[in-house]
């Protein structure tokens, strides 16, 4: 293996580490605060950050295969199966969302003000676009369709974090019970989204 491409990969992992151990912060803090304030739209966003947790680590555990010399097949077997789970899940969270939002817009439920929340998301939105550039780059020097897939990711996070952010800012300033429930909506939309290229992938590897 050439030392750049070694090098690279090194990088990959070290980048995917960060990623890692931002998402157990961002998840924990997403669903905790999420619990304490009654906000659907900060556990929501807790959960994906959970399931991003899944694939990143399964991500990790590719990348460190590779810089061992190891059985890349095996590693990309259980990568499949994990998308399968990883699909799964996003749907059941999709469906959470919907029901949760409109329940909340039908019933005039009001979540209270989370300043943790505020924070989590406003750093995620900062965050998570630096960790998309540099994954798209270590990716396209490797030649590596899960890193680029997991960048893809990264950026969709970004999205969502801004969503988040401005559902509990407008709750915050201005009171509007509705803005979270809204925003949970719009924070669907990416969802959908994701859940959607989960499946194509999940069904292109199973072709192969």
């Amino acid at each position: 293996m050439e030392a750049t491409r070694i090098e690279e990969i090194q990088l990959g992992v070290r980048i995917e580490v960060f990623t890692l151990i931002w998402m157990v912060l961002e998840m924990a803090v997403s669903i905790g605060a999420g619990i304490v304030a009654g906000s659907i739209l900060l556990i929501a966003f807790g959960i994906d950050s959970l399931i991003e947790l899944v694939s990143g680590t399964i991500l990790l555990w590719r990348l460190l295969a590779e810089s061992r010399g190891s059985d890349v097949k095996r590693v990309e077997q259980v990568e499949h199966q994990a998308t399968l789970m990883v699909t799964i899940t996003l749907g059941l969270l999709c469906a959470y969302v919907l029901v949760s939002a409109v329940y909340g817009l039908l019933t005039h439920s009001k979540p209270e003000t989370s300043i943790l929340g505020i924070g989590v998301s406003a750093l995620a939105v900062f965050i998570m676009p630096y960790l998309a550039v540099t994954k798209r780059r270590i990716a396209k020097n490797i030649g590596s369709d899960a890193l680029a897939g997991d960048a893809t990711n990264s950026i969709t996070c970004a999205y969502m974090a801004g969503t988040v952010l401005i559902g509990l800012l407008l709750n915050a300033l201005f009171g509007w019970w509705w803005a979270e429930n809204v925003a949970a909506l719009l924070f669907l939309v990416w969802l959908l989204r994701e859940t959607w290229e989960t499946f194509e992938e999940a069904k292109e590897k199973r072709e192969e």
